[in-house]
């Protein structure tokens, strides 16, 4: 929601003594879990809306990180190779994909592939493999964890209800929380990801226990085995009721095992503040190339999913908003967004030449509203609401009174109250 108010402007604050009271928690480094859903640090609630890109098969079709972000995607979620069913993806491989994911401000979700389908495909990796993949990257992805979401493993289990999934990915969350990993963790069911056996929603709330973090998200793919509203609704809403944070990782129009109620699935998603992730870009087999949103990696060729997922009910355009960790004083390399809070933002900016004055403006669609001027290069805004986006910018003046232009605008997303 976007929000112009009177504000109160705060240049200096006197300090009065208060009484002791404990120190608060300290703010999570990053994306987290709250009451059941997805927060950034600031505590604003994130709804993933994103596409899958086959990097492991098209490490060389970087461009479709900025093609994805046009559709207005906010995330995207990226399979990787651990070398058993696929090529294992390098650590610089890994840099590139995260620096790439940060530059065109994506959520980015990282998947161990190579354990799809394990029981059934005899190629398959372990979740025990995964824990180690990722182990070996450690260094490689600390540091992100306001915008990567570690995918342990992906579709660990073939099709039956006798798999050790919850023994073994509880194990996995323990183990990467004993290797330090803060990141969110992203955990998928078995059954080829479509928990056909209720595994993973019978269980959830083990591996929820088994987080001493409390920062693990649960991920169904959703093809063949949900092809009605009543079967869609019935297993999200196992989730959405007991406040269990749920993603869809994966789903189609169509679909060789079934075919899926898209038009279900994204208006659950909408309806509940679902995230969810079509699959794919591009490049698909060709028997499966109707899984491709675009022909041949080229964004100004979408196929018939592609319109349906890009730009139909529900889609990518119809609600998805920017991470506000890439909106908050991220347009102006002169004006600055520090300090946000529920109820208050600091603007900071570089001195012009001495005798300078500065107005600050309040920026809403074509108009704008003056907040204050001032002599300083900082000013703290207070009496802002809660989970509201607020648009800044400030114009300098002159010694001899000679107004220059204004200074790109800077947002700033209070997060809840």
């Amino acid at each position: 929601m976007r929000s112009v108010l009177v504000l109160v402007l705060v240049t200096s604050a006197i300090l009065l003594p208060t009484p002791a009271t404990a120190a608060p928690e300290p703010r999570p480094a990053g994306l987290h879990v709250r009451n059941g859903r997805l927060v950034e640090a600031n505590g604003s609630d994130l709804v993933l809306r994103g596409v899958n890109h086959d990097f492991i098969w098209y490490p060389d079709k970087n461009g479709s990180f900025a093609a994805i972000k046009a559709t207005g995607a906010n995330a995207v979620r990226v399979p990787l190779g651990m070398g058993h069913q696929f090529r294992r993806t390098k650590p610089e491989e890994v840099h590139t994909i995260v620096t790439l994911c940060r530059q065109e401000r994506l959520i980015c979700i990282l998947d161990a592939h190579d354990t799809t389908g394990f029981g059934q495909d005899k190629k398959a990796a372990t979740i025990a493999d995964a824990v180690a993949f990722w182990t070996s990257l450690r260094d490689e992805l600390a540091g992100h964890e306001d915008h990567v979401i570690i995918n342990v493993a992906n579709e660990p289990f073939g099709i039956g209800g006798d798999w050790p999934w919850s023994q073994q990915t509880a194990a996995a969350v323990r183990a990467l929380r004993a290797a330090g990993f803060k990141h969110t963790l992203m955990v998928d069911a078995p059954g080829w990801g479509q928990d056909e056996a209720f595994v993973m929603r019978d269980n959830a709330e083990q591996i929820r226990a088994a987080d001493p973090a409390g920062n693990t998200v649960f991920d169904i793919h959703m093809y063949g085995e949900f092809d009605n509203a009543a079967k869609v609704n019935s297993y999200l809403g196992a989730y959405t009721r007991r406040k269990l944070p749920i993603i869809i990782g994966e789903f189609s129009g169509e679909h060789e095992w079934g075919d899926p109620d898209e038009d279900a699935i994204m208006a659950y998603a909408e309806g509940h503040s679902v995230g969810y992730f079509g699959w794919s870009w591009s490049g698909n087999d060709k028997p499966y190339s109707y899984l491709d949103l675009v022909h041949d990696f080229n964004p100004a060729s979408r196929t018939a999913w592609g319109e349906r997922f890009l730009s139909g009910p529900n889609g990518i355009s119809t609600d998805t908003r920017e991470a506000t960790m890439f909106r908050n004083g991220t347009a102006s390399a002169s004006l600055n967004v520090t300090n946000v809070t529920s109820s208050s933002v600091t603007l900071t900016w570089p001195r012009h030449a001495t005798g300078t004055t500065y107005l600050v403006v309040a920026v809403n669609g074509a108009g704008e509203s003056r907040l204050t001027a001032t002599a300083r290069t900082a000013v703290t805004l207070r009496g802002l609401k809660g989970s509201r986006e607020y648009t800044f910018a400030i114009y300098a003046r002159s010694l001899l009174g000679i107004r220059g232009p204004r200074s790109a605008a800077v947002y700033a997303v209070t997060p809840p109250a």
